[in-house]
Protein backbone atom coordinates (compact mmCIF):
# COMPACT_ATOMS: atom_id res chain seq x y z
CA UNK A 1 0.00 0.00 0.00
CA UNK A 2 2.67 2.56 1.01
CA UNK A 3 5.05 1.51 -2.07
CA UNK A 4 1.40 2.27 -4.72
CA UNK A 5 1.20 6.13 -3.08
CA UNK A 6 4.71 7.06 -3.98
CA UNK A 7 3.81 8.21 -7.78
CA UNK A 8 0.64 9.20 -6.65
CA UNK A 9 2.46 11.67 -4.35
CA UNK A 10 5.27 12.58 -6.68
CA UNK A 11 2.50 13.72 -9.40
CA UNK A 12 0.46 15.64 -6.95
CA UNK A 13 3.99 17.32 -5.86
CA UNK A 14 4.71 18.06 -9.56
CA UNK A 15 1.47 19.81 -10.08
CA UNK A 16 1.87 21.63 -7.50
CA UNK A 17 4.59 23.03 -8.95
CA UNK A 18 2.82 23.59 -11.73
CA UNK A 19 0.35 25.40 -10.80
CA UNK A 20 3.18 27.94 -8.52
CA UNK A 21 4.80 28.85 -11.72
CA UNK A 22 1.41 29.42 -13.82
CA UNK A 23 0.54 32.09 -11.02
CA UNK A 24 4.36 32.96 -10.55
CA UNK A 25 3.77 32.64 -6.40
CA UNK A 26 7.72 33.75 -5.19
CA UNK A 27 8.84 32.07 -2.17
CA UNK A 28 7.94 34.43 0.92
CA UNK A 29 11.03 37.36 1.65
CA UNK A 30 12.37 37.44 5.03
CA UNK A 31 11.53 41.21 6.66
CA UNK A 32 12.90 42.45 9.56
CA UNK A 33 11.38 45.46 11.23
CA UNK A 34 8.95 47.72 8.65
CA UNK A 35 8.15 51.24 9.83
CA UNK A 36 6.23 53.76 8.11
CA UNK A 37 8.19 56.88 8.41
CA UNK A 38 11.41 56.86 10.41
CA UNK A 39 14.44 54.04 11.20
CA UNK A 40 17.37 54.42 13.00
CA UNK A 41 19.34 50.85 12.61
CA UNK A 42 22.91 50.43 15.26
CA UNK A 43 24.76 48.64 17.43
CA UNK A 44 23.03 48.93 20.41
CA UNK A 45 18.70 48.71 20.89
CA UNK A 46 19.48 51.84 23.17
CA UNK A 47 21.20 54.06 20.75
CA UNK A 48 18.60 53.27 18.02
CA UNK A 49 15.99 54.01 20.55
CA UNK A 50 17.20 57.27 21.53
CA UNK A 51 18.50 58.33 17.58
CA UNK A 52 14.26 57.32 16.87
CA UNK A 53 13.19 59.61 20.15
CA UNK A 54 15.07 62.34 18.61
CA UNK A 55 13.48 62.39 15.37
CA UNK A 56 10.13 62.08 17.17
CA UNK A 57 10.80 64.98 19.05
CA UNK A 58 11.03 67.28 15.95
CA UNK A 59 14.74 66.56 14.93
CA UNK A 60 15.98 65.17 11.94
CA UNK A 61 18.52 62.51 10.60
CA UNK A 62 21.38 64.53 11.47
CA UNK A 63 19.95 65.71 15.33
CA UNK A 64 19.59 61.80 15.04
CA UNK A 65 23.15 60.72 14.23
CA UNK A 66 24.85 63.32 17.33
CA UNK A 67 22.28 61.18 19.93
CA UNK A 68 23.10 57.73 17.96
CA UNK A 69 26.54 58.14 17.79
CA UNK A 70 27.11 59.41 21.63
CA UNK A 71 24.85 56.55 22.67
CA UNK A 72 26.72 54.20 21.12
CA UNK A 73 29.59 55.60 22.97
CA UNK A 74 28.10 55.44 25.98
CA UNK A 75 26.45 51.76 25.46
CA UNK A 76 28.91 50.07 22.94
CA UNK A 77 32.58 51.12 24.64
CA UNK A 78 34.10 48.27 22.07
CA UNK A 79 33.66 50.88 19.50
CA UNK A 80 31.21 53.70 19.61
CA UNK A 81 33.25 56.65 21.37
CA UNK A 82 34.13 59.86 21.94
CA UNK A 83 37.67 59.06 20.97
CA UNK A 84 37.88 57.54 17.83
CA UNK A 85 36.65 59.17 14.85
CA UNK A 86 34.46 58.19 11.48
CA UNK A 87 32.41 59.09 8.32
CA UNK A 88 29.14 60.10 7.00
CA UNK A 89 27.46 60.11 3.72
CA UNK A 90 24.41 61.56 3.32
CA UNK A 91 21.26 62.39 0.95
CA UNK A 92 19.13 65.19 1.75
CA UNK A 93 15.25 64.80 0.83
CA UNK A 94 15.92 67.05 -2.23
CA UNK A 95 18.66 64.71 -3.81
CA UNK A 96 21.51 66.60 -2.51
CA UNK A 97 24.32 64.34 -1.40
CA UNK A 98 27.73 65.05 0.27
CA UNK A 99 29.75 63.32 2.55
CA UNK A 100 31.85 64.30 5.93
CA UNK A 101 35.65 63.13 7.11
CA UNK A 102 36.16 63.09 11.08
CA UNK A 103 38.58 60.30 10.60
CA UNK A 104 41.26 60.96 12.90
CA UNK A 105 44.49 62.51 12.69
CA UNK A 106 48.43 61.63 13.24
CA UNK A 107 49.30 64.18 15.97
CA UNK A 108 51.98 66.96 15.15
CA UNK A 109 54.99 65.25 16.59
CA UNK A 110 54.11 62.38 14.95
CA UNK A 111 57.21 61.00 12.02
CA UNK A 112 57.09 57.89 9.75
CA UNK A 113 59.67 55.93 11.81
CA UNK A 114 57.91 56.45 14.96
CA UNK A 115 57.11 52.81 15.37
CA UNK A 116 60.36 51.00 14.17
CA UNK A 117 63.75 50.39 16.74
CA UNK A 118 66.88 51.20 15.65
CA UNK A 119 67.04 48.54 13.19
CA UNK A 120 64.72 49.97 11.44
CA UNK A 121 62.50 46.98 11.88
CA UNK A 122 58.59 47.68 13.03
CA UNK A 123 57.36 47.47 17.16
CA UNK A 124 53.88 46.55 16.47
CA UNK A 125 53.21 47.22 19.88
CA UNK A 126 53.88 50.84 20.25
CA UNK A 127 51.25 51.75 17.48
CA UNK A 128 48.19 49.09 18.68
CA UNK A 129 48.11 49.67 22.84
CA UNK A 130 48.75 52.53 25.00
CA UNK A 131 48.66 56.17 24.35
CA UNK A 132 51.12 56.54 21.18
CA UNK A 133 49.24 54.68 19.22
CA UNK A 134 46.58 57.15 19.58
CA UNK A 135 45.42 59.51 16.79
CA UNK A 136 43.96 63.27 17.49
CA UNK A 137 40.23 62.11 17.78
CA UNK A 138 37.74 63.46 15.56
CA UNK A 139 34.13 62.35 16.55
CA UNK A 140 32.87 65.28 18.52
CA UNK A 141 34.06 67.41 15.71
CA UNK A 142 32.28 65.16 13.07
CA UNK A 143 29.09 65.29 14.63
CA UNK A 144 29.09 68.75 15.93
CA UNK A 145 29.80 70.02 12.03
CA UNK A 146 27.44 68.07 10.39
CA UNK A 147 24.72 68.97 13.08
CA UNK A 148 25.36 72.57 13.13
CA UNK A 149 24.96 72.79 9.55
CA UNK A 150 21.82 70.14 8.62
CA UNK A 151 20.25 69.50 12.02
CA UNK A 152 17.47 71.61 14.11
CA UNK A 153 17.35 71.24 17.65
CA UNK A 154 19.70 72.22 19.91
CA UNK A 155 22.92 69.82 21.69
CA UNK A 156 21.68 70.17 24.75
CA UNK A 157 18.60 68.63 23.47
CA UNK A 158 19.80 65.71 21.99
CA UNK A 159 22.32 64.98 24.52
CA UNK A 160 20.08 65.01 27.41
CA UNK A 161 18.73 61.53 26.65
CA UNK A 162 22.73 60.50 26.43
CA UNK A 163 23.88 62.05 29.41
CA UNK A 164 21.02 60.11 31.46
CA UNK A 165 21.85 57.22 30.17
CA UNK A 166 25.28 57.13 31.23
CA UNK A 167 24.54 58.84 34.63
CA UNK A 168 21.21 55.86 34.89
CA UNK A 169 22.97 53.36 33.59
CA UNK A 170 22.72 50.41 30.74
CA UNK A 171 22.37 46.85 30.88
CA UNK A 172 25.51 44.35 29.43
CA UNK A 173 24.35 42.28 27.14
CA UNK A 174 26.39 38.43 26.99
CA UNK A 175 28.38 39.24 24.03
CA UNK A 176 29.70 42.37 26.28
CA UNK A 177 30.17 40.83 29.54
CA UNK A 178 32.56 38.37 27.54
CA UNK A 179 34.23 41.28 25.87
CA UNK A 180 35.37 42.99 28.69
CA UNK A 181 36.07 39.94 30.31
CA UNK A 182 38.60 39.37 27.48
CA UNK A 183 39.93 42.63 28.08
CA UNK A 184 40.31 43.25 31.39
CA UNK A 185 43.75 42.25 31.67
CA UNK A 186 45.34 44.15 28.87
CA UNK A 187 43.21 47.20 30.34
CA UNK A 188 44.81 47.15 33.26
CA UNK A 189 48.03 47.13 32.37
CA UNK A 190 47.44 49.89 30.37
CA UNK A 191 45.66 51.69 32.93
CA UNK A 192 46.77 50.30 36.36
CA UNK A 193 44.62 49.10 38.68
CA UNK A 194 42.26 52.04 39.52
CA UNK A 195 41.00 52.02 36.03
CA UNK A 196 37.02 52.43 35.99
CA UNK A 197 36.40 48.69 33.97
CA UNK A 198 38.82 46.67 36.47
CA UNK A 199 35.64 45.08 37.99
CA UNK A 200 33.82 42.02 37.16
CA UNK A 201 31.38 42.71 34.96
CA UNK A 202 28.63 39.65 34.35
CA UNK A 203 25.88 39.76 31.98
CA UNK A 204 22.69 41.54 33.43
CA UNK A 205 24.73 43.98 35.11
CA UNK A 206 23.97 47.80 35.10
CA UNK A 207 26.82 50.41 34.59
CA UNK A 208 26.63 53.41 35.43
CA UNK A 209 29.43 55.89 33.74
CA UNK A 210 29.40 59.11 35.73
CA UNK A 211 31.96 60.81 34.39
CA UNK A 212 31.18 60.44 31.06
CA UNK A 213 28.02 62.19 31.85
CA UNK A 214 29.72 65.06 33.45
CA UNK A 215 31.95 65.28 29.82
CA UNK A 216 29.07 64.89 28.27
CA UNK A 217 27.27 67.92 29.85
CA UNK A 218 30.06 69.81 29.32
CA UNK A 219 30.20 69.33 25.32
CA UNK A 220 26.36 70.31 25.31
CA UNK A 221 26.89 73.18 27.51
CA UNK A 222 29.98 74.52 25.29
CA UNK A 223 30.09 73.07 22.43
CA UNK A 224 32.44 71.18 20.02
CA UNK A 225 35.29 73.59 21.15
CA UNK A 226 34.85 72.03 25.25
CA UNK A 227 36.11 69.10 23.66
CA UNK A 228 39.00 70.77 21.58
CA UNK A 229 39.71 74.14 23.40
CA UNK A 230 38.00 73.61 27.02
CA UNK A 231 38.52 71.75 30.11
CA UNK A 232 38.23 68.67 28.32
CA UNK A 233 41.10 69.07 26.34
CA UNK A 234 42.91 70.01 29.11
CA UNK A 235 42.55 67.23 30.76
CA UNK A 236 43.01 64.66 27.75
CA UNK A 237 45.78 66.32 26.44
CA UNK A 238 48.05 66.03 29.88
CA UNK A 239 46.39 62.30 30.52
CA UNK A 240 47.70 61.09 27.36
CA UNK A 241 51.61 63.17 27.99
CA UNK A 242 51.32 61.58 31.52
CA UNK A 243 51.12 57.97 29.86
CA UNK A 244 53.20 58.70 27.51
CA UNK A 245 51.34 59.66 24.68
CA UNK A 246 52.07 62.68 21.61
CA UNK A 247 48.99 64.37 21.28
CA UNK A 248 48.50 68.09 22.43
CA UNK A 249 46.64 70.94 23.48
CA UNK A 250 47.49 72.11 20.30
CA UNK A 251 46.72 69.21 18.31
CA UNK A 252 42.86 69.19 19.80
CA UNK A 253 42.59 72.84 19.78
CA UNK A 254 44.04 72.24 15.39
CA UNK A 255 41.97 69.56 14.38
CA UNK A 256 38.66 70.12 11.89
CA UNK A 257 36.22 67.90 10.69
CA UNK A 258 36.26 68.01 6.42
CA UNK A 259 33.69 68.22 4.30
CA UNK A 260 34.08 66.17 1.32
CA UNK A 261 32.19 65.31 -2.21
CA UNK A 262 31.23 61.56 -2.06
CA UNK A 263 32.28 58.66 -4.70
CA UNK A 264 29.18 58.24 -7.24
CA UNK A 265 28.93 55.67 -9.77
CA UNK A 266 26.25 53.36 -11.66
CA UNK A 267 25.85 49.82 -11.43
CA UNK A 268 22.85 48.43 -13.98
CA UNK A 269 19.60 50.64 -12.68
CA UNK A 270 21.52 51.61 -9.59
CA UNK A 271 23.33 54.85 -8.34
CA UNK A 272 26.04 54.33 -5.74
CA UNK A 273 26.88 57.33 -3.09
CA UNK A 274 29.93 56.25 -0.91
CA UNK A 275 33.08 57.07 1.11
CA UNK A 276 35.81 58.68 -0.90
CA UNK A 277 39.63 58.96 0.55
CA UNK A 278 40.81 58.89 2.60
CA UNK A 279 38.12 56.04 2.98
CA UNK A 280 39.15 53.16 0.20
CA UNK A 281 35.88 52.03 0.74
CA UNK A 282 33.87 54.10 -1.99
CA UNK A 283 36.77 53.31 -4.98
CA UNK A 284 37.24 49.71 -3.66
CA UNK A 285 33.83 48.90 -4.23
CA UNK A 286 33.25 50.52 -7.13
CA UNK A 287 35.84 49.50 -8.92
CA UNK A 288 34.42 45.75 -7.69
CA UNK A 289 30.90 46.05 -8.64
CA UNK A 290 32.41 47.51 -12.36
CA UNK A 291 34.34 44.85 -12.94
CA UNK A 292 31.50 42.56 -12.16
CA UNK A 293 28.90 44.26 -13.86
CA UNK A 294 29.32 42.54 -17.59
CA UNK A 295 28.20 38.77 -15.93
CA UNK A 296 25.12 37.71 -15.19
CA UNK A 297 25.10 37.07 -11.49
CA UNK A 298 21.67 35.88 -11.26
CA UNK A 299 21.99 32.98 -13.70
CA UNK A 300 25.05 32.11 -12.05
CA UNK A 301 23.27 31.89 -9.03
CA UNK A 302 23.86 32.89 -5.21
CA UNK A 303 26.94 30.94 -3.59
CA UNK A 304 27.33 29.03 -6.96
CA UNK A 305 31.03 28.24 -7.94
CA UNK A 306 31.35 30.83 -10.73
CA UNK A 307 29.26 33.43 -8.73
CA UNK A 308 32.12 33.26 -6.01
CA UNK A 309 35.07 32.93 -8.65
CA UNK A 310 33.64 36.34 -10.07
CA UNK A 311 33.53 38.39 -6.82
CA UNK A 312 36.68 36.55 -5.42
CA UNK A 313 38.63 37.35 -8.74
CA UNK A 314 37.41 41.43 -9.02
CA UNK A 315 37.99 42.10 -5.12
CA UNK A 316 41.73 40.55 -5.45
CA UNK A 317 42.39 42.92 -7.92
CA UNK A 318 40.11 45.89 -6.63
CA UNK A 319 42.11 45.42 -2.96
CA UNK A 320 45.48 45.39 -5.03
CA UNK A 321 44.98 48.87 -6.25
CA UNK A 322 43.62 50.00 -3.12
CA UNK A 323 46.73 49.14 -1.00
CA UNK A 324 49.14 50.88 -3.72
CA UNK A 325 46.93 54.22 -4.57
CA UNK A 326 45.14 55.07 -1.62
CA UNK A 327 45.65 57.39 1.13
CA UNK A 328 45.09 61.01 2.76
CA UNK A 329 43.92 63.10 -0.61
CA UNK A 330 45.37 65.85 1.34
CA UNK A 331 48.77 64.57 1.08
CA UNK A 332 49.14 61.99 -2.24
CA UNK A 333 47.19 62.24 -5.58
CA UNK A 334 45.05 59.87 -6.12
CA UNK A 335 44.02 59.02 -9.50
CA UNK A 336 39.87 58.05 -8.80
CA UNK A 337 38.78 59.00 -12.30
CA UNK A 338 41.74 55.92 -13.67
CA UNK A 339 40.68 54.00 -10.95
CA UNK A 340 37.17 53.56 -11.60
CA UNK A 341 37.70 53.86 -15.60
CA UNK A 342 35.36 51.44 -17.11
CA UNK A 343 38.33 50.44 -19.98
CA UNK A 344 41.28 50.29 -17.10
CA UNK A 345 38.89 47.89 -15.22
CA UNK A 346 37.88 45.78 -18.08
CA UNK A 347 41.89 45.69 -18.62
CA UNK A 348 42.02 44.51 -14.95
CA UNK A 349 39.98 41.53 -15.87
CA UNK A 350 41.54 40.43 -19.11
CA UNK A 351 43.60 38.02 -17.10
CA UNK A 352 40.23 36.35 -15.00
CA UNK A 353 39.34 32.52 -16.48
CA UNK A 354 36.90 30.71 -15.07
CA UNK A 355 39.11 27.66 -15.47
CA UNK A 356 41.40 28.38 -12.63
CA UNK A 357 42.31 31.44 -10.06
CA UNK A 358 44.35 34.36 -10.49
CA UNK A 359 47.70 34.44 -8.47
CA UNK A 360 47.79 37.38 -6.52
CA UNK A 361 51.71 37.57 -6.72
CA UNK A 362 50.71 38.32 -10.13
CA UNK A 363 48.89 41.19 -9.74
CA UNK A 364 50.16 42.56 -7.01
CA UNK A 365 51.20 46.16 -6.74
CA UNK A 366 52.65 45.98 -3.78
CA UNK A 367 53.14 43.87 -0.46
CA UNK A 368 50.18 44.88 2.28
CA UNK A 369 52.81 46.70 5.30
CA UNK A 370 49.60 47.53 7.34
CA UNK A 371 46.41 45.50 8.54
CA UNK A 372 42.90 47.11 10.03
CA UNK A 373 41.13 46.23 12.67
CA UNK A 374 37.75 44.13 12.39
CA UNK A 375 35.90 46.44 15.60
CA UNK A 376 34.11 49.10 14.41
CA UNK A 377 30.79 50.05 14.22
CA UNK A 378 28.00 51.27 11.84
CA UNK A 379 24.89 52.79 11.81
CA UNK A 380 21.76 54.30 9.71
CA UNK A 381 19.33 56.48 9.56
CA UNK A 382 16.25 57.66 7.78
CA UNK A 383 14.24 60.60 9.21
CA UNK A 384 10.46 61.21 8.62
CA UNK A 385 11.42 64.37 6.17
CA UNK A 386 12.94 61.69 3.64
CA UNK A 387 16.76 62.60 4.82
CA UNK A 388 19.36 60.01 5.10
CA UNK A 389 22.56 58.86 6.48
CA UNK A 390 25.12 56.38 6.89
CA UNK A 391 27.62 56.50 9.27
CA UNK A 392 30.80 54.09 10.56
CA UNK A 393 32.75 55.40 13.14
CA UNK A 394 35.77 53.28 14.76
CA UNK A 395 38.56 53.36 17.77
CA UNK A 396 40.15 50.85 15.28
CA UNK A 397 40.57 47.75 17.70
CA UNK A 398 38.24 46.78 20.16
CA UNK A 399 38.17 49.33 23.11
CA UNK A 400 41.06 50.94 20.87
CA UNK A 401 44.67 51.27 22.12
CA UNK A 402 42.56 50.16 25.36
CA UNK A 403 43.81 53.99 26.95
CA UNK A 404 40.94 54.40 28.74
CA UNK A 405 40.74 58.26 29.83
CA UNK A 406 39.63 57.19 33.49
CA UNK A 407 38.88 61.55 34.18
CA UNK A 408 36.76 61.80 31.46
CA UNK A 409 35.19 58.06 30.94
CA UNK A 410 35.73 57.24 27.56
CA UNK A 411 38.74 55.00 25.56
CA UNK A 412 41.31 55.99 23.39
CA UNK A 413 41.65 55.26 19.55
CA UNK A 414 44.78 52.82 18.40
CA UNK A 415 44.35 54.33 14.54
CA UNK A 416 47.97 55.30 13.96
CA UNK A 417 47.74 51.49 13.38
CA UNK A 418 46.05 52.14 10.21
CA UNK A 419 49.14 54.03 8.92
CA UNK A 420 51.85 51.68 6.89
CA UNK A 421 54.44 51.57 9.36
CA UNK A 422 57.00 50.91 7.10
CA UNK A 423 56.77 52.11 3.60
CA UNK A 424 59.03 52.06 0.98
CA UNK A 425 60.63 48.59 1.70
CA UNK A 426 60.47 45.89 -1.36
CA UNK A 427 57.88 43.57 -1.18
CA UNK A 428 59.12 39.66 -2.14
CA UNK A 429 58.49 40.28 -5.53
CA UNK A 430 60.32 43.59 -5.56
CA UNK A 431 57.46 46.27 -5.61
CA UNK A 432 57.74 48.47 -3.37
CA UNK A 433 54.06 50.26 -2.21
CA UNK A 434 51.95 51.78 0.74
CA UNK A 435 54.01 55.01 0.17
CA UNK A 436 50.53 56.82 0.00
CA UNK A 437 49.63 56.00 3.43
CA UNK A 438 52.73 56.20 5.20
CA UNK A 439 52.77 58.37 9.10
CA UNK A 440 53.18 62.26 8.40
CA UNK A 441 51.87 64.82 11.28
CA UNK A 442 48.94 65.86 10.50
CA UNK A 443 47.45 63.02 7.93
CA UNK A 444 44.64 60.92 8.28
CA UNK A 445 45.47 57.33 8.05
CA UNK A 446 43.81 55.29 5.14
CA UNK A 447 40.58 53.60 5.80
CA UNK A 448 38.20 50.89 4.43
CA UNK A 449 34.87 51.86 6.51
CA UNK A 450 32.14 52.12 3.54
CA UNK A 451 29.30 53.97 4.96
CA UNK A 452 27.13 53.63 1.48
CA UNK A 453 23.69 55.52 0.00
CA UNK A 454 22.07 53.65 -2.97
CA UNK A 455 19.37 55.22 -5.38
CA UNK A 456 16.98 53.45 -7.72
CA UNK A 457 15.21 55.32 -10.45
CA UNK A 458 16.19 58.63 -8.92
CA UNK A 459 14.95 58.01 -4.94
CA UNK A 460 16.57 56.61 -2.30
CA UNK A 461 16.65 52.74 -1.79
CA UNK A 462 19.43 51.84 0.41
CA UNK A 463 21.39 53.02 3.41
CA UNK A 464 24.41 50.63 4.04
CA UNK A 465 27.41 50.23 5.94
CA UNK A 466 29.38 47.34 8.43
CA UNK A 467 32.22 47.12 11.04
CA UNK A 468 34.62 44.71 10.04
CA UNK A 469 38.19 46.10 8.91
CA UNK A 470 39.14 45.50 5.22
CA UNK A 471 35.93 43.21 5.08
CA UNK A 472 33.86 45.72 5.43
CA UNK A 473 33.41 46.47 1.63
CA UNK A 474 33.43 43.06 0.53
CA UNK A 475 30.38 43.29 3.16
CA UNK A 476 28.97 45.88 1.71
CA UNK A 477 28.90 44.72 -1.80
CA UNK A 478 27.57 41.34 -0.71
CA UNK A 479 24.50 42.73 0.76
CA UNK A 480 23.55 45.35 -2.36
CA UNK A 481 24.27 42.22 -4.39
CA UNK A 482 21.79 40.12 -2.11
CA UNK A 483 18.92 42.22 -3.02
CA UNK A 484 19.73 44.04 -6.16
CA UNK A 485 20.60 40.65 -8.16
CA UNK A 486 18.92 38.16 -6.04
CA UNK A 487 15.74 39.67 -4.58
CA UNK A 488 16.82 39.27 -0.97
CA UNK A 489 14.50 41.89 2.19
CA UNK A 490 16.81 43.49 3.76
CA UNK A 491 16.94 41.13 7.01
CA UNK A 492 17.79 38.18 4.71
CA UNK A 493 20.27 40.34 2.84
CA UNK A 494 22.04 41.15 6.04
CA UNK A 495 22.14 37.61 7.83
CA UNK A 496 22.89 35.73 4.29
CA UNK A 497 26.41 34.06 4.73
CA UNK A 498 29.12 36.11 3.53
CA UNK A 499 33.26 35.58 2.18
CA UNK A 500 35.85 37.86 1.70
CA UNK A 501 39.06 38.16 -0.39
CA UNK A 502 41.69 40.42 -0.11
CA UNK A 503 44.79 40.47 -2.61
CA UNK A 504 46.95 39.50 -0.06
CA UNK A 505 47.37 36.86 1.67
CA UNK A 506 45.98 35.18 -0.79
CA UNK A 507 42.91 33.30 0.91
CA UNK A 508 39.21 33.02 0.48
CA UNK A 509 37.67 33.51 3.88
CA UNK A 510 34.60 32.18 4.26
CA UNK A 511 31.82 32.90 7.13
CA UNK A 512 32.26 29.32 9.66
CA UNK A 513 29.62 26.61 8.78
CA UNK A 514 28.10 28.17 6.22
CA UNK A 515 28.70 27.15 2.97
CA UNK A 516 28.65 23.44 1.19
CA UNK A 517 31.69 21.21 1.44
CA UNK A 518 30.92 20.45 -2.57
CA UNK A 519 31.07 23.91 -3.07
CA UNK A 520 34.57 24.52 -1.20
CA UNK A 521 36.10 21.18 -3.42
CA UNK A 522 35.10 22.57 -6.33
CA UNK A 523 37.03 25.70 -5.49
CA UNK A 524 40.09 24.20 -4.17
CA UNK A 525 39.95 22.15 -7.80
CA UNK A 526 40.17 25.13 -9.22
CA UNK A 527 43.36 26.85 -7.12
CA UNK A 528 41.69 28.82 -4.91
CA UNK A 529 43.66 28.82 -1.77
CA UNK A 530 40.65 28.35 1.09
CA UNK A 531 41.31 29.86 4.70
CA UNK A 532 40.43 25.94 6.63
CA UNK A 533 40.75 27.85 9.76
CA UNK A 534 38.32 29.78 12.22
CA UNK A 535 37.49 33.23 9.84
CA UNK A 536 36.44 36.19 12.02
CA UNK A 537 32.62 36.70 11.24
CA UNK A 538 32.67 38.60 8.05
CA UNK A 539 30.84 42.36 8.96
CA UNK A 540 28.09 42.91 10.54
CA UNK A 541 25.97 45.00 8.39
CA UNK A 542 23.03 47.50 9.73
CA UNK A 543 21.03 48.78 7.17
CA UNK A 544 17.59 50.30 5.85
CA UNK A 545 15.36 49.43 2.63
CA UNK A 546 12.93 51.43 1.39
CA UNK A 547 10.46 48.90 0.25
CA UNK A 548 8.19 50.03 -3.15
CA UNK A 549 5.28 51.81 -0.96
CA UNK A 550 7.85 53.84 0.20
CA UNK A 551 7.65 51.98 3.70
CA UNK A 552 11.32 51.46 5.33
CA UNK A 553 12.91 47.88 6.51
CA UNK A 554 15.71 47.40 8.94
CA UNK A 555 18.03 45.05 8.47
CA UNK A 556 20.07 44.40 12.05
CA UNK A 557 22.86 41.80 11.77
CA UNK A 558 21.98 39.21 14.34
CA UNK A 559 25.84 38.55 14.47
CA UNK A 560 25.67 41.18 17.28
CA UNK A 561 23.32 43.01 19.71
CA UNK A 562 22.22 45.54 16.78
CA UNK A 563 18.87 46.25 16.57
CA UNK A 564 16.42 48.60 14.69
CA UNK A 565 13.92 50.98 15.80
CA UNK A 566 11.49 52.99 13.60
CA UNK A 567 8.01 54.40 13.86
Amino acid sequence: MFKSRIPYLSLVFIIFLVSCEKENIQPEIKRGLIAEKAMVVSAREEASKIGLEIIRKGGNAFDAMMATEMALAVTYPFAGNLGGGGFAVYRLANGEIGSIDYREKAPLAADKDMYLDENGEFLPQLSTKGALASGVPGTIAGIFEAQDKYGKLTPQEILQPVIDLARNGFVITENQAQRLQRVKAVVVEVNGPETFFNQDIEAGDTIKIPVLAATLERIAKNGRDEFYKGETARILAKHMQDKGGIITEEDLASYEAVWRDPVVFDYRDLRVISMAPPSSGGITLGQILKMIEPYDLKNLGHHSTEYIQILVEAERRAYADRNYFLGDPDFVKIPINQLLDADYLKSRMESFSWEKATKSEDIAQGEILFSESLETTHYSIVDSEGNAISITTTLNGGYGSKLFVDELGFFMNNEMDDFSAKPGTPNMFGLIGADANSIAPGKRMLSSMTPTLVEKEGKLWMVVGTPGGSTIITSVLQTILNVAEFGMGMQEAVEAPRFHHQWLPDLVNFEPESFDSLLIRSLKAKGYLINEGNSPVIGKVDAILVLPDGRLEGGADPRGDDRAAGF
